[in-house]
């Protein structure tokens, strides 16, 4: 018995072991509030879990995020908060992983309770919205993971000498994808702001068209009106507006009252990214926002934040802007990217490099730089002291080279700000002369003074199918059917000048004319002659000759298609065909034969008859098939012919089908 037992639990050791080790591999991982109350002036300290390391990658850490419940918020590790009023407050924590393979960890709000005021409350009154965001600041704590929340935080201060009521607009989720970007999960007001949900968002009796604006500005060029990246005052509110909700197809409107001369607020907003935004990932979403500082003025601001969709939390990445392309449009494209980065270390970057790979498709000679952080102006093509951003073309690659800079580290001492230890450049490029329907795939090394590369996510663009229409025509060759003459029109349906494999659907309506000879015999008997002459056994011959008019509708419903190059092409599929008329003229001529004891002797001339009979039907004959074909031409998109051999599975078997093609 005590053997039965050992061996009983050596088999389920390895079991509950396993199972285990799964449980704990599914807990997940929490983060907790700690602080510290003197008065109303509060220490907050974060306690985190271990990291878990991506091979390979920079060394892991957490960046955080804070919210204090009074409107005001930190993105400080362990920040210092003053509290201006006695009371209860909630406490908010979100801590992001980066170069971390788990989730973030999960966060309880705590509840702080403020019972004195003895501290001065000034030092939370620094004014450094208005001084170096004039007014207006969006933020948000980490990129966007499919299914996981971000917090969105909007500032807006009053520059003016003099009390304001202003108005703020929040726009989300772009039109141009199919799925929405974000869930609004939840928002946080502090300064009683007022939600307007029934304002009309564009007054068509101000609304001024583009063509107005132009005569009466005399402004001729815009910028691209999809990325409004600006914080100075635009005029002309109904069009700003005009152009978000083009753009955007979510908004939220508030009225901010009671403004005072410098001060400055904030707004906090929870959205959760939907999990069908997975297949964006490295594309670049934004959120915009409108503040407009004097309501019932037309002056305003427009902020967007720019985001790109990433699987995992990682401050350097590659994103493009455009993951689904026309192709028929894209020779008058310019594919746009954006590099970012972060320094990490415990000191300043003076020289980073960003060797970005080019995808062949692109024309590296139509490189423009469309923006970039730190600010500084291109290199000339002499050494300069001063700092500078220099390009450097090669076969396969293009290396922005940030010269002569300072980028703080985020382990810097007195680096409070970790904006300030990143950068980017969005560049863009032409799509070279030859190029074909392919994704392109980019990706950076990152390289910070003489550390080793870094190297970021794969952004892909991907072509969109499109849909090609063909023009088809030809002629229906019948090996086994006589005087056979079959022609056809019709139409397919596939994708838009596929590189390689396609799928192609086909609908054609075909004419077919064929004759049919058969001959019939039969012993009949007896036979009373005009004479009265009676013959007791004859033998009837019948000829019959047919003439068949189809009109048939031959369909495949699909058939996979490969292209060996830009000039033949293969295909294989099913193909159904039946006739929607089916006309048969019959001439039957008949001729009796005596017949005496196994012997056929003359005919019988008087009994020689000819009938002659017509039938008409639909829907008779379906036939079913398979086949294998191949094209010479413009294989892709343009005119080709091909031929192809259908086997029926019913007769006649064999069946060849030459055509002319023409797809656009």
């Amino acid at each position: 018995m005590k053997n039965y037992f050992l061996l009983l639990f050596l088999l389920l050791f390895p079991t509950l072991f396993y199972a285990q080790t799964i449980e704990n591999d599914t807990i997940s991982r929490t983060a907790s509030i700690v602080y510290s109350v003197n008065g109303n002036k509060v220490s907050f300290n974060p306690e985190t879990p271990q990291l878990n390391q991506i091979a390979g990658a920079p060394k892991a850490f957490y960046t955080y995020y804070w919210e204090f419940g009074d409107g005001n918020y930190s993105f400080e590790k362990a920040p210092k908060h003053t509290y201006k009023n006695k009371g209860n407050y909630k406490a908010q924590l979100s801590v992001t992983n980066n170069y971390d393979d788990g989730k973030p960890p999960t966060t309880r709000p705590k509840e702080v309770a403020i019972n004195e005021v003895n501290f001065d409350t000034s030092e939370n009154e620094n004014h450094y919205l208005i001084s170096a965001h004039n007014g207006f600041r969006l933020q948000t704590n980490r990129d966007p993971v499919p299914e996981e929340e971000i917090q969105l935080v909007v500032s807006y201060g009053n520059v003016k000498d003099y009390p304001t009521n202003g108005k703020v607009y929040v726009f989300f989720n772009e039109k141009k994808y199919k799925a929405k970007n974000f869930d609004l999960v939840d928002v946080r007001l502090h300064y009683n702001e007022n939600e307007i949900s029934s304002e009309i968002i564009v007054n068509n009796d101000r609304y001024i068209s583009k063509n107005d604006f132009i005569k009466t500005t005399g402004i001729s060029t815009f910028i691209d009106k999809k990325i409004i990246v600006n914080d100075t005052l635009k005029q002309n509110l109904p069009l700003t507006l005009e152009e978000a909700k083009a753009y955007y197809q979510d908004f939220k409107i508030y009225d901010v009252d009671n403004l005072e001369a410098k001060e400055e607020r904030a707004m906090f907003f929870s959205f959760k990214t939907t999990p069908e935004m997975l297949k964006d990932t490295s594309a670049v979403i934004s959120i915009r926002s409108i503040y407009v500082p004097e309501r019932g003025n037309d002056s305003h601001k427009v902020l967007t934040k720019e985001m790109e969709i990433v699987t995992s939390h990682d401050p350097n990445k590659m994103a493009v802007y455009d993951t689904r392309l026309n192709y028929r449009l894209v020779r008058f494209k310019r594919l746009k990217y954006k590099v970012r980065f972060q320094n990490d270390g415990e000191g300043p970057a003076r020289l980073i490099k960003l060797n970005v790979d080019i995808p062949e498709m692109l024309d590296k000679s139509t490189l423009k730089v469309l923006d970039m952080y730190p600010k500084c102006p291109i290199c000339p093509e002499e050494e300069v002291r001063y700092s500078c951003l220099d390009t450097i073309i090669s076969k396969d690659q293009i290396s922005f080279q940030f010269k002569n800079i300072y980028l703080p580290g985020t382990a810097q001492k007195g680096v409070h700000d970790k904006d300030s230890t990143k950068g980017f450049v969005k560049y863009s490029l032409k799509f070279g002369k030859d190029f074909h329907k392919q994704k392109s795939k980019s990706r950076t090394a990152i390289i910070f003074d003489k550390n080793e590369p870094i190297i970021t996510n794969t952004s892909t663009s991907r072509f969109s199918p499109g849909i090609s229409i063909g023009i088809k025509s030809g002629y229906n060759s019948y090996v086994d059917v006589q005087d056979s003459k079959s022609y056809f029109v019709g139409a397919t349906i596939s994708p838009y000048k596929s590189y390689k494999k396609y799928l192609q659907a086909e609908i054609m309506i075909a004419t077919h004319e064929f004759a049919n000879f058969k001959s019939v015999s039969e012993a009949i008997g007896p036979i009373n002659l005009d004479q009265d002459i009676i013959i007791d056994s004859a033998i009837r011959f019948d000829a019959i000759n047919s003439k068949i008019t189809k009109l048939n509708i031959d369909v495949v419903p699909i058939s996979f298609r490969y292209n060996l190059n830009g000039v033949i092409g293969l295909g294989v599929g099913p193909q159904l065909s039946f006739d929607i008329s089916n006309k048969v003229s019959s001439s039957t001529n008949s001729t009796y034969f005596t017949y005496y004891k196994d012997i056929v002797g003359d005919p019988i001339d008087v009994l020689n008859e000819a009938i002659l009979t017509k039938n008409n039907s639909s829907f008779s004959d379906i036939k079913y098939g398979i086949f294998g074909d191949i094209t010479i031409g413009a294989s892709r998109i343009g005119p080709s012919v091909g031929v192809r051999y259908i086997y029926n599975l019913n007769t006649p078997h064999a069946q060849l089908h030459f055509y002319a093609i023409w797809k656009i």
